[in-house]
């Protein structure tokens, strides 16, 4: 059976809990990475699995549209892409680990999606803030294309992103037996961990 993460969700829903958590947990003072790599569903929790990271939020970026939602988004009109934004602890996990982990949890030469997702809303962007984030990600990128690869992940300057509806949040946590995180989510994730765990050991 074909599985997306499009066809699971029409309804639209408000981010108002969710930006209100952000504040009061005060994620802002901790460092924070923003990439798309397909459904955020999946995204989230691969990176909520790393030590370090203190927080993953799903939403929008990489586009020209002043506002957009998930039933925007998904006409890809609006440039942006699913996206997530990474609250972690610099002294416990490195930007360099988490872009060596965002290319290790997904198809990297697959162009416009990963997986059943496909669409520009589901294309892979890296988001650098900085020279010096820049630089980390076009080093992975050279290594990877040295090795054979065809990187089909867009690098771009971050600009804005918009905080996805409170009901996209810890979606896969929240909803164990729907049937794209059984289908698509779960074997996602275990086979970045299977690659997780090898990275770990050498």
């Amino acid at each position: 059976m074909f599985f997306s993460c499009e066809a699971q969700m029409k309804s639209e829903a408000k981010n108002e809990k969710t930006i209100e958590y952000i504040k009061k947990s005060k994620l802002n003072k901790h460092d924070v990475a923003y990439f798309a790599s397909g459904c955020f569903w999946c995204v989230e929790a691969i990176y909520e699995s790393i030590p370090g990271v203190k927080e993953s939020i799903s939403g929008y970026s990489g586009g020209h549209s002043e506002f957009v939602n998930y039933p925007l988004s998904n006409t890809g009109a609006t440039g942006h892409a699913e996206a997530v934004a990474i609250y972690y602890d610099a002294d416990k996990v490195t930007f360099k680990e988490l872009v060596d982990i965002y290319f290790a949890s997904q198809n990297i030469e697959q162009v416009n999606g990963q997986g059943p997702d496909r669409g520009s809303q589901y294309r892979s962007i890296l988001f650098y803030a900085n020279d010096e984030e820049q630089k980390v990600i076009n080093e992975a990128i050279k290594k990877l294309t040295a090795q054979g690869y065809d990187v089909a992940a867009e690098v771009q300057e971050f600009s804005e992103f918009f905080v996805g509806e409170d009901y996209h949040q810890d979606y896969k946590k929240n909803n164990p037996n729907h049937p794209y995180i059984k289908n698509v989510s779960n074997t996602r994730y275990e086979r970045f961990k299977k690659k997780y765990d090898q990275m770990k050991s050498n």
